[in-house]
């Protein structure tokens, strides 16, 4: 409404002089805001539903917030899943309120093919039962509201993945949406009871890795001996072995001059998996491949992310050095990540 008063048709036009965009908290921030800090598990899952909106805790729930883990389970029932709370609707109320939004259904629809994992403009078409054309303009709609982030692969030029921007409203076409009439009428105890696998594929697995591309880009950007470039993820195709590796942080510096486009840190993120040899062999074998594509990758570290802990192998690899384990405690800011990127 604001950025209204200052479009080029209005009588305001280029009388500005300050343009202040107040953005949600980043996840480090928002843990010390909800004062859940000192447990990064928590943490970590509060920030994937509601994530850096102040107004959730004091406006929306009058400070009720999880004393601990255990506690996190009855918080969202009683909280997110109750259609008594502030909560339970404003997901709908965040899409209705946008302006420039005329078909909510399709809109719904295209959240709902990105929640359950389609994140490609093919991908998101074929779930919904439409050609790739007739989705434009809901895509660029979703994207101008910043409810959708269209994110550049950093390995393929022209190629990008869909993300929700709004972690609310991720959690409720992931979670609510399947199970609406049920949790209208109180069932929320036995929704959520059978929404752990959901949250775990189509939540805290997706938002986990953006926590991790975030994580780079800020408090991780001491650990990188080259300059900070492009941050990202990408697909580099396996030509040979026939299949496609999802790397899911990378630092890629573009080429310049005659110089070639280099690559400082390939990185795997899992939320529910302990990370071991298999995955740094996998992402060996990406390094490989994008040296022979013509990559810089002398100074390429490999990095894992994970909530669930890595294998005593993969940790004896990274105290040799060129491998970086970041865990949850790592992420907080609790501890500090095992080995170091050469």
């Amino acid at each position: 409404m604001m950025g209204g008063l200052l479009a080029s048709t209005a009588p305001l036009r280029g009388r500005a002089q300050l343009e202040l965009v107040v953005r949600p908290f980043g996840y480090r921030a928002a843990a010390e805001f909800w004062g859940v800090a000192d447990e990064p598990a928590l943490a970590v899952r509060l920030h994937a539903v509601v994530g850096g909106t102040p107004a959730y805790r004091r406006q929306f729930l009058a400070d009720d917030v999880p004393e601990n883990l255990r506690a996190f389970d009855d918080w969202i029932r009683r909280t997110v899943l109750s259609p008594f709370s502030p909560l339970f609707r404003e997901a709908r109320h965040l899409l209705a309120e946008e302006a420039d939004i005329r078909d909510t259904a399709l809109d719904h629809s295209v959240l709902a093919a990105v929640a359950q994992g389609n994140t490609t403009r093919g991908g998101i078409a074929g779930y919904i039962g439409r050609k790739s054309v007739d989705i434009s303009h809901p895509l660029n709609v979703l994207e101008d509201s910043h409810l959708l982030v269209r994110e550049a692969d950093v390995f393929r030029a022209g190629k990008s993945q869909y993300r929700i921007a709004e972690p609310l409203i991720n959690f409720y076409e992931a979670v609510m949406r399947p199970a609406w009439a049920r949790l209208e009428s109180g069932q929320a105890a036995e929704v959520w009871g059978q929404a752990a696998e959901r949250f775990a594929a189509q939540v805290a697995g997706p938002h986990f890795e953006a926590v991790c591309r975030e994580y780079v880009i800020g408090p991780g950007r001491s650990l990188l001996s080259a300059s900070l470039g492009e941050v990202g993820s990408g697909i580099v195709t396996d030509s040979a072995q026939r299949r496609q590796l999802q790397v899911d942080v990378a630092v890629v510096e573009p080429g310049s001059g005659g110089r070639r486009p280099s690559v400082a840190l390939l990185g795997e993120a899992k939320w529910g998996t302990v990370l071991g040899v298999g995955h740094l062999e996998r992402l060996s074998r990406a390094r490989e491949l994008l040296t022979g594509r013509g990559f810089d990758t002398t100074r390429c570290g490999l990095a894992f992310f994970s909530a669930a802990g890595f294998s005593d192998a993969l940790r004896a690899a990274a105290e040799r050095g060129g491998v970086l384990l970041v865990g949850l405690d790592e992420l907080y800011g609790r501890a500090m990540p095992i080995g170091y990127v050469p």
